[in-house]
């Protein structure tokens, strides 16, 4: 099954860009054009990845962003920020509200999909890890004995 990603962002040749690329690449995209479709959306589709820009209309992408991680259900998904806003306050927002990465526009179609491939990889691991890693209470000691 393919990894679902939702792409969000209001300049629609951004978006188209996004979306071809991480297709080519075998993912199902799913896209919305403001922050407001990019909380919905997420509730609806429940995606693996989200990469999402920041200045949006309706809600922009810090506040959708803050509105997903507050939310149980989606605060483990992934985010990208994908936005132009790149001075080092911008960056460090982006960080602050949960981006798990923040990539600058211009950016490089490649650059996006290595840090999504990284993403998944490191998902995987962890979960490989969470499976065959366990203690056995002998295994440990104490200084109770």
């Amino acid at each position: 099954m393919s990894k679902k990603i939702l792409a969000v962002d209001d300049e629609k040749h951004i978006l188209r860009l996004v979306q071809i690329n991480l297709e080519k690449a075998g993912y199902d995209v799913y896209t919305g054009s403001n922050g407001q479709e990019a909380v919905d959306k997420t509730r609806e589709v429940q995606p693996d990845l989200i990469v999402m820009d920041v200045m949006m209309p309706i809600m922009d992408g810090f506040e959708a962003l803050k509105t997903l991680k507050a939310d149980p259900k989606t605060a483990a998904i992934p985010v990208i920020m994908l936005t132009a806003k790149a001075q080092d306050a911008d960056v460090f927002h982006g960080w602050q509200s949960g981006a798990d990465l923040y990539l600058t526009k211009p950016f490089n179609p490649m650059e996006l999909l290595t840090f999504v491939k990284r993403i998944f990889e490191t998902q995987s691991e962890n979960e490989a890890a969470d499976k065959t890693f366990s203690i056995d209470e002998s295994d440990v000691y104490t200084l109770d004995g």
